[in-house]
């Protein structure tokens, strides 16, 4: 017979069939221990790990005749075990298998017979026989004890080790709750004997015999039959050939000793044991072990596969930023404690929102343009407008702790909270979103300042109506634009295209602190990257305070779904093992602005992009519609560009987390700088990364209205007084209408002569 074949079902002709199985009751077993402990008090042979299971059922006798026994634990009897989490992309792909215990709890029909009946025989072959305790493997254990002068043999019971099993189980990772679980004291014996009588009159042998294989350790972080099948032969627990399943049988006992990667003469020795016990015990035909014994080991090994550290293409990140949505999120429960059990508890099937194809061409566009040598790093996540759902999210330095490969375990795409750090100056990046709580405050899309090169910081009412005066900084207490050039008067479109820091200060103050802020609010820049919330300053509108790109690529997604806010979605679904559904956080959706201010800010964003504009120089390679938004920090430690079509959002950050390097002359990804800007530096790898992922995008457009060119600069336009100072101009308006880029009537991705956007680099940027 193959070694591959099953057991042989019983032929009373045969003399291996078993014998019938005789249980002996719980008040005739406790008797025979008494007079059995009597015996081996006399004797002398008290032996730590032997006797005490016997002693504590002398104990038990006389407790249950008076009492009874106390019911054990429902989640004693079959406890729910630690198994491994396995979280999916948005196609089906894996991203990590992540663990506290590498295990796949199965059914009694999911187990090959071989190992079952392998694993009886080997450790416990009485197990049908006898019931919480082995009178007569006790009285052997001491004999053989007796004999040798030491303790070479054992008589726990399988049910008594299964029972060890839980209690180690119980104790989780705290190393002091396992050491005390696995104690040898005499009442620990006694309470593991209680709770092993009880089993065996609540469970019956299969269903124990079945628990038990799911505990078991197996060695190699395999915790349980299928998982310990798929480590040494890649290959599941119902498919074990017989010298398969008794290498695994064997290892129980001692996955170190027996460990068949290490010591593989060992481990066939103990093998080929397993298989005469199953002879003794006529489960198997002595031609069967002795084909079975010819066998080589045939590991087919496969390395433990645990946690986000695994994830390739990047996706280690977005991997533990699941795992703070689950610990976090009170849709996984009320509690934080909650949370936790579910998480590792595990058994989890978690599918995603991540596209494997965005992921890739966020991965490459940062890992290629930013090398992870440089003084700097990049970030990028894109989003879905109008869902929320995170498509991609990728950073140059990879996921780990080696030091020396200069990993991290900081997710710069995300706050604190979510596993990122304290986040990243935006700059010039917030500025639309002043812009759009002035359009709902009432100011037209017209608007327009007389926004000075340089002016002094006004004052600002905040939300509780006090006013505030600025800080004095490094500025010493005045606001300058970027380049000497840039003096008003103008409008918001040319404003937000050059990115005019006065104008928007000059903004800001007309409409208050309390309205940017509360528009951050509705798009989600509910505080800073830290937790902290935002601060009522001046600067507010300029992006000095941190956020992390995550939060930036969800803001821009929100104009593109003309003002419909989704907060970030990470989760799709989630199922446990067993098929049953686990229910996720519902789309949290909510209108952060009206349509038409929306359409103002995508006609306006789309400006950005155009001849004149700050990004005028990243279309895409198909050329479709684009909006976005430059940003640089003071002294260039940061830069951003955040941008977006009708259906795809991203964000990309560029810098330095740690020691805030200034980006001026420096190496990036190979190229001298010698001085970084949001169009120069993040601005490609946004434009590569988009070009690649929208590919397979239909193309659609964001909605946009038509804005009126300002008029020419006029020698009759007046300042008005009063702060902040608007402009009246004489000078009548330049000619345009409406078009497919919004005011310009020009085809999507050229300029007004319907070329090709220029290759000049762009003008000097905000910060």
């Amino acid at each position: 017979m193959s070694p591959k074949s099953r057991i042989p079902a019983p032929d009373p002709g045969d003399t291996w069939v078993p014998r019938p199985r005789r249980r002996e009751t719980p008040l005739g077993l406790l008797g025979h221990a008494a007079k059995f402990l009597g015996a081996s008090v006399l004797g002398g042979v008290l032996l730590a790990g032997v006797v005490l299971p016997a002693a504590g059922a002398v104990g038990l006798g006389a407790k249950s005749g008076a009492e009874g026994f106390e019911n054990i634990p429902d989640d004693f009897k079959t406890p729910p075990l630690t198994q491994a989490t396995q979280i999916f992309d948005a196609k089906g792909g894996l991203i990590a298998k992540v663990y506290e215990r590498d295990r796949t709890v199965l059914t009694a029909e999911q187990m090959s017979p071989l190992i079952r009946q392998a694993q009886v025989d080997i450790e416990d072959a009485r197990f049908y026989e006898h019931g919480a305790v082995d009178l007569k493997g006790i009285l052997r254990a001491v004999t053989k004890n007796a004999e040798s002068g030491a303790t070479v043999q054992g008589a726990s019971t399988l049910t008594q080790q299964y029972v060890k099993n839980v209690n180690v189980e119980k104790a989780g990772d705290d190393p002091e709750a396992v050491r005390e679980a696995q104690r040898k004291t005499l009442g620990r014996k006694i309470q593991e004997l209680r709770y092993a009588i009880k089993l065996e009159e609540d469970l019956t042998k299969e269903q124990i015999l079945t628990n038990y294989l799911n505990i078991t350790f197996y060695g190699h972080q395999a915790y349980g039959i299928q998982a310990a099948s798929q480590r040494y032969f890649s290959k599941d627990a119902k498919d074990l050939t017989l010298p398969e399943a008794a290498m695994l049988a064997g290892l129980v006992q001692n996955p170190s000793q027996y460990d068949p990667k290490l010591h593989p003469v060992a481990a066939q020795k103990r093998r080929d044991t397993v298989l005469d016990k199953m002879v003794e015990s006529k489960h198997i035909t002595a031609a069967q072990a002795k084909e079975a014994k010819a066998a080589p080991l045939g590991l087919n090994y496969r390395d433990p596969q645990n946690g986000c550290i695994t994830a390739k293409a990047g996706m280690g990140f977005f991997c533990d930023y699941v795992r703070h949505v689950v610990k976090q999120d009170p849709a996984f429960g009320k509690s934080a404690a909650e949370r936790k059990k579910l998480w590792d508890t595990g058994g989890l099937n978690i599918y995603t929102t991540l596209d494997p194809d965005k992921q890739a061409a966020a991965q490459n566009a940062v890992s290629t343009q930013v090398f992870v040598t440089d003084p700097v790093s990049a970030a990028m996540t894109m989003v879905e407008p109008g869902t929320g759902d995170i498509l991609a999210m990728a950073q140059t330095r990879p996921y780990g702790l080696a030091k020396e490969k200069n990993e991290t375990v900081v997710n710069y795409n995300v706050d604190a909270a979510m596993g990122g750090g304290i986040g990243f100056q935006p700059g010039s990046n917030f500025k639309p979103i002043v812009a759009a709580a002035a359009l709902e405050a009432g100011l037209p899309s017209t608007q327009r300042y007389d926004s000075p090169n340089r002016m002094d910081w006004p004052t600002m009412k905040t939300c509780d109506g006090t006013w505030k005066n600025l800080s004095k900084g490094k500025t010493g207490g005045t606001i300058p634009n970027e380049s000497e050039k840039e003096k008003g008067p103008y409008e918001l479109k040319q404003a937000m295209a050059l990115s005019v820091n006065t104008y928007f200060v000059q903004m800001e103050q007309e409409i208050g602190l309390c309205a940017v802020k509360q528009m951050a609010d509705k798009l989600g820049v509910a505080g800073k990257a830290d937790g902290s919330p935002l601060q009522e300053v001046p600067a507010l509108g300029l992006g000095t305070q941190e956020v992390s790109p995550l939060t930036m690529a969800n803001v821009y997604a929100t104009f593109a779904a003309r003002g419909t806010y989704c907060a970030p979605v990470a989760i799709s679904r989630i199922s446990t093992v067993d098929g049953k559904d686990v229910p996720v956080p519902p789309a949290r959706c909510s209108q952060a602005m009206s349509e038409d201010t929306a359409d103002v800010i995508n006609t306006v964003l789309l400006g950005v992009t155009e001849k004149g504009g700050t990004a005028r120089d990243l279309g895409l390679d198909d050329r479709r519609q684009i909006a976005g938004k430059t940003g640089t920090t003071d002294e260039k430690k940061s830069a951003w560009f955040t941008g977006y079509t009708g259906n795809l959002a991203g964000s990309v950050w560029l810098g330095s987390p740690g020691t805030k390097v200034p980006m001026r002359n420096i190496r990036i990804g190979g190229k001298y700088q010698a001085e970084v800007f949001g169009a120069t530096g993040p601005g490609p790898i946004w434009q590569q990364a988009m070009s690649d992922a929208v590919r397979d995008l239909p193309e659609k457009d964001f909605a946009t209205v038509y804005i009126p060119d300002p008029p020419k600069r006029d020698p009759n336009c007046t300042t008005a007084g009063g702060s902040p100072s608007s402009v009246t101009c004489t000078g009548a308006p330049a000619t345009g209408g409406p078009g497919t880029n919004g005011n310009t009537g020009r085809p999507r991705g050229t300029d007004t002569t319907g070329r090709s956007a220029p290759s000049t680099p762009a003008d000097p940027e905000d910060q």
